[in-house]
């Protein structure tokens, strides 16, 4: 993962890891690592929880944990996260390679994986948008969605990952997971969140031969080149079987452009001059895969989902699961609602 300019404070032992436990772990599990070790938690995640890990020769590795407390069961999975990541590493999908896991809660507290650094950009914002010159941003999108491609294009059953989950009524499951989770998290009721909900399991349309779905495609999942090369996509915390078009909707409703009403993550890098359109996008992956399906209703799921995903964050870190909560969770709060509205205008 790309650590340099993304960590967040000094602490030797951020909250999440036990360094004696972990010190004992890594040097048994991982080859090479020299201790002492000095963890740092990574900024910008609010899903699980990521720290970079650096040993006393200077070597960087990676760790991912869930959240310090308020999950829910079925979410925050490290074992399958590390799983389907070590079935992608001989695909033409990039992906961190996994060095271990260790689903002994003792070590540190909770489940966990360490995987390699990958070196590269994480382009969260505007200002992390500034090393790209206006074609690699250009070309950042283009790559993705070329990524994207590549990954819709892998066979389950080749990869060892046939058995990951249900393949049909993708999105009839995900309707029904979400509007749980909703309902077991919500902070507050939103009709819009509810009426979207009916609409869009009225109107789901036929599913095709189901394939990986990444589940939360987008920018900011990527590590880069300073040319817009996609290094390595991360975050599969979210990854199952099913409709690839799914993810389809979900980039574009992240790859934010000035007119929108609703920007999911705020401070969009997209924003900025020289990247792609979103009719690039879907103009690169149509010819791509030969998709003519009307991509409307998977946008408007994908504002939906957001929302409840978003909730779910919301409402955690309300609960201090990531820590020091501050002025900046309302906007979560905020976003969640406008999210809401938006799924119900377009599928209305």
């Amino acid at each position: 993962m790309a650590l340099d300019t993304d960590l967040e404070g000094d602490e030797p032992t951020p909250a999440g890891i036990d360094a004696a436990g972990l010190e004992r772990w890594l040097v048994a599990h991982v080859d090479g690592l020299v201790p002492p070790f000095v963890y740092e938690r990574v900024a910008g995640g609010r899903s699980n929880l990521t720290f970079s890990v650096r040993d006393a020769a200077g070597r960087r590795v990676v760790l991912r944990r869930p959240p310090l407390h308020s999950t829910l069961p079925s979410a925050h999975d490290m074992a399958r996260e590390h799983r389907i990541q070590a079935a992608l590493a001989d695909t033409a999908v990039p992906v961190p390679r996994m060095l271990g896991h260790c689903a002994d809660e003792a070590v540190t507290g909770a489940e966990f994986y360490v995987m390699e650094h990958v070196d590269g950009l994480v382009v969260r914002d505007r200002a992390s948008a500034d090393p790209l010159a206006e074609p690699a941003r250009h070309a950042t999108g283009l790559n993705l969605v070329d990524t994207l491609v590549a990954l819709h294009g892998v066979d389950p059953d080749a990869v060892g990952l046939g058995d990951l989950a249900r393949r049909e009524r993708y999105i009839e499951r995900q309707l029904k997971r979400w509007h749980a989770q909703w309902e077991a998290q919500k902070t507050r009721d939103l009709p819009a969140m509810d009426e979207a909900h009916a609409a869009l399991a009225a109107q789901v349309p036929e599913q095709g031969p189901a394939r990986i779905v990444h589940g939360d495609f987008r920018l900011d999942n990527a590590i880069l080149s300073p040319h817009g090369d996609v290094r390595a996509v991360l975050d599969w915390e979210l990854c199952t079987l099913g409709d690839p078009l799914a993810d389809v909707g979900m980039l574009l409703v992240y790859w934010a452009e000035p007119d929108d009403h609703v920007v999911p993550l705020g401070d969009a890098a997209t924003l900025e001059p020289g990247f792609a359109s979103r009719a690039e996008l879907v103009d690169r992956y149509r010819a791509a895969r030969q998709v003519e399906a009307d991509l409307d209703f998977y946008v408007a799921f994908a504002y939906w989902r957001i929302a409840a995903i978003l909730e779910g964050v919301y409402a955690r870190t309300l609960a201090g699961a990531y820590g020091e909560v501050d002025a900046a969770v309302e906007r979560y709060g905020r976003v969640v609602a406008d999210l809401a509205e938006e799924a119900r205008r377009l599928i209305a």
